[in-house]
């Protein structure tokens, strides 16, 4: 039995690929059983016997719902030998198909981690259980992220789930005659749809008007947006250009993953460094978990991730929990009123965080580790789509998202008990 923690970050290991997400599986009709000679992997897929149980506890004192749990296949194949991931199902304790997705995460083509949902009252602990079977693709309405690069838009890479929606900008706005821009900050929409709605909004392209789904409201310019970074040496923050190559790693119907590069830029007398930023969107998910990893300094890097100052906006900060939250007051395009929009950092659990501010930015001052690979997360919210309200439930919902980081679910994959 291997018991394992779940939580929003990913492994160090660089993605190179993907594997296509897809299925809701159809476990296979009950047949004659199997020849004691046959190997078990095979004897599991004849007999249409559960291969492993998964049980997923939660620690915490609240609901934890649409949780994404992520299965791995060494796992997986260390109770039964020979099995292939891309035959996995999930089952519920009914013997009920749950949607899941299978990820490529070290580019072979050969899927490596089995992830789904759960939700989790407080304290609670649930069972599914893996399968053999075929694979099907998802229906259209499966799917809650998505993500791509926008050529059409100057090089844009914009991301969503059902809850939020991204941009960061690409190499082609840095020289366009109407309105240049070099900025590695974040772009936040507004959004009060729960439907994948960006390439419907670069279609009409008349996205900073709410025409009854939400907006972009948000103004990022030079700033940092809503989680962008740039190294602070010197008591100045140092930033990249547009990022020069992004790469789409896993797209739905359940966990968006992409890669965005930044060409070395200096930083200090003699010191140049480059970036590849690895960006996690779950379905159900109000936040990002951003991974960064750094090269061409020795040793640790100090960081300042930073949100954009406006006019209106307040900043609290909670060093004690590693998090730093904004709300402000946004127009849209005509300088109408649009409500209110949360932006949030939350760093890992223990890393430090170092208030300072910047002519565009709040930042939060954290390092890097020794390799220079830093790990956060970056969340936001738009009162007018219902669900987060005011400032106050701003701030517990940072608070939420901070405590989960902190106390991630339990998951134990062992044998499966016979039924």
């Amino acid at each position: 039995m291997t018991r394992i923690r779940c939580g929003l970050a990913l492994s160090v290991a660089t993605l190179l690929g993907a594997y296509a997400a897809y299925a809701q599986g159809v476990p296979p009709k009950p047949s004659a059983p199997p020849p004691a000679t046959m190997a078990p992997a095979a004897a599991a897929k004849a007999a249409n016997a559960n291969l492993a149980r998964v049980t997923a506890t939660s620690p915490s004192a609240f609901a934890r719902p649409r949780e994404t749990l992520a299965i791995s296949g060494v796992e997986i194949a260390k109770l039964v030998p020979g099995f292939e991931l891309k035959k996995a199902l999930v089952v519920d304790t009914g013997g009920r198909p749950v949607l899941s997705q299978l990820v490529d995460m070290n580019g072979d083509d050969e899927p490596d981690e089995l992830v789904f949902q759960a939700d989790l009252a407080p304290h609670e602990s649930k069972q599914f259980y893996v399968r053999a079977g075929e694979r099907h693709h998802a229906a259209a309405a499966d799917y809650k992220v998505y993500g791509r690069f926008v050529r059409e838009r100057h090089d844009d890479f914009v991301w969503e789930n059902d809850l939020v929606a991204h941009r960061m900008y690409g190499p082609d706005l840095e020289t366009w005659a109407k309105d240049p821009l070099v900025s590695s900050g974040i772009d936040a929409w507004a959004k009060r749809s729960t439907k994948l709605l960006v390439n419907e909004w670069y279609m009409t392209d008349d996205y900073h008007s709410d025409n009854g789904d939400g907006a972009d409201f948000y103004a990022v310019g030079k700033s940092r947006g809503c989680g962008g970074l740039g190294v602070w040496t010197g008591g100045k923050l140092h930033n990249s250009r547009n990022f020069t190559r992004s790469r789409v790693l896993a797209n739905g119907p359940i966990r968006l993953v992409f890669e965005l590069s930044y060409a070395p830029w200096q930083v200090s007398n003699g010191v140049r460094v480059s970036e590849t930023k690895r960006v996690v969107l779950d379905a159900g998910s109000p936040f990002n978990a951003f991974e960064s990893s750094f090269s061409g300094a020795k040793g640790a890097l100090s960081i300042g991730i930073g949100i954009a100052k406006h006019p209106g906006g307040t900043v609290q900060i909670d060093a004690s929990q590693g998090s730093m939250r904004t709300w402000e007051p946004v127009k849209d395009n005509k300088a109408k009123a649009s409500g209110n929009l949360g932006c949030a950092i939350v760093l890992s659990p223990g890393a430090t965080l170092e208030a300072q501010t910047a002519d565009l930015d709040y930042l939060a001052i954290t390092p890097t580790d020794a390799a220079g690979h830093i790990k956060y997360s970056v969340g936001s919210a738009w009162d007018r789509a219902g669900r987060i309200r005011d400032a106050e439930a701003w701030s517990k919902t940072v608070e939420s998202a901070a405590a989960k980081l902190s106390a991630p679910l339990e998951l134990v994959v062992g044998p499966a008990a016979s039924k």
